[in-house]
């Protein structure tokens, strides 16, 4: 098998015993999570006659799961909870790439 140029002086990665403390280096980096509930679509005059008070349904149903996102990734899926009167998520499933 022939190496492919693109590669050629790349050195291939490579496993060590190093792979826990390459890891722990990321535990202190922020990440911004958010959830997503639902979505639809209006047009702009719609969204122009917004006011106060007005109910905007979306396309999900209240039994849908919920998006969790990490820096704008999908990660897992989830229901919203309630935890000490505050806004939570059960996470469901933690998603495959």
């Amino acid at each position: 098998m022939e190496k492919s140029e693109e590669n050629e002086g790349t050195p291939a990665p490579q496993k060590n015993g190093n792979d826990t403390e390459n890891l722990n280096l990321l535990k202190d980096v922020s990440v911004e999570m958010s959830l997503r509930l639902g979505t639809c679509t209006m047009t702009m005059g719609e969204v122009l006659q917004l006011e106060a008070g007005d109910i905007v349904q979306m396309n999900e149903s209240i039994d849908d799961p919920v998006l969790l996102y990490l820096n704008d990734k999908v990660v897992a899926t989830g229901e919203v909870v309630l935890t000490d009167d505050r806004l939570a998520l059960k996470i469901v499933e933690i998603l495959k790439e």
